[in-house]
């Protein structure tokens, strides 16, 4: 009976975590509906709870990062003392919550389905970065949003990267204003769904004093199992994990994630 039992909790799990990624391929039969992880994006009190003291204790962080000019939330940039403070936020399931599309998208995932249902709906905002925003902003820290949402031409929509567009819409829907040069996507000026160009990018004009997200890759460097430039290699279980010992003393001092059980690139090395 105690096994069966172990068995049965086990299956379960196994299907909690078995969503639709929004980052890959892959497909799925199940229901969303019946999603223990979509479900406690949805309606778990626990989540906003967490999102909410992610962006708190973040907030109550920043006069230290700001006045501390030799710090840097970015391993690789040093000597960034005269630069101006910066933040780097992911979008979806950081800035918006797209958990209403994971509930609602004929499965399986593509990039055009994400980007018309954003277009048709008012985004949702993720509880608590509203207010960080605008505390880092009135502390003179600017913010930046770096988003693999990519840049694919649309039939119908002379805009080479009309997804550049309807995600700044999404981030002012929440509440915060923003525009074309604080909004990075994949697939242009030469970018992979790698970030780190991306976040070195903020680097040469900026120091980067905090990153927030809901994936490794907002974080860690070719944290992903497709390899994409500038990753040489894929990446695995055993070198995810690592990388936290690795990048020990960021966690919750300078990097600030938030949790994310419906998709993103730790499906792609199960």
């Amino acid at each position: 009976m105690h096994e069966r039992f172990i068995l049965l909790a086990a299956a379960l799990l196994l299907a909690a975590c078995a969503t639709q990624p929004v980052d890959d391929e892959a497909t799925t039969t199940h229901d969303p509906a019946h999603d223990l992880g979509i479900n406690w994006i949805k309606y778990a009190a626990e989540y906003r709870a967490i999102t909410r003291q992610v962006y708190r204790s973040a907030e109550r962080a920043l006069p230290a990062f700001i006045e501390d000019r030799s710090w840097s939330a970015l391993p690789e940039q040093t000597e960034a003392g005269d630069l101006p403070p910066a933040v780097i936020l992911d979008v979806d399931e950081t800035v918006v919550s797209n958990v209403d599309f994971q509930l609602t998208f004929d499965r399986p995932f593509a990039n055009w389905k994400l980007d018309e249902w954003t277009r048709s709906t008012t985004a949702t905002p993720v509880d608590g970065v509203r207010e960080f925003v605008e505390e880092a902003r009135r502390l003179g820290v600017e913010v930046f949003f770096v988003t693999n949402r990519p840049c694919e031409p649309r039939e119908g929509i002379e805009d080479t990267c009309p997804q550049r567009q309807s995600t700044i819409d999404d981030i002012r829907e929440v509440g915060i204003d923003t525009d074309a040069a604080h909004v990075f996507l994949s697939e242009e000026r030469g970018w992979t769904r790698e970030k780190l160009p991306r976040r070195l990018h903020v680097a040469r004009t900026h120091r980067v004093i905090m990153l927030f997200g809901d994936d490794y890759g907002d974080f860690v460097p070719c944290a992903r199992e497709k390899v994409v430039t500038p990753c040489d290699a894929p990446a695995t279980q055993e070198s995810r994990a690592a990388a936290l010992d690795t990048y020990d003393d960021y966690w919750g001092n300078g990097w600030y994630i938030l949790p994310n059980p419906m998709h993103g690139s730790w499906t792609g090395v199960l």
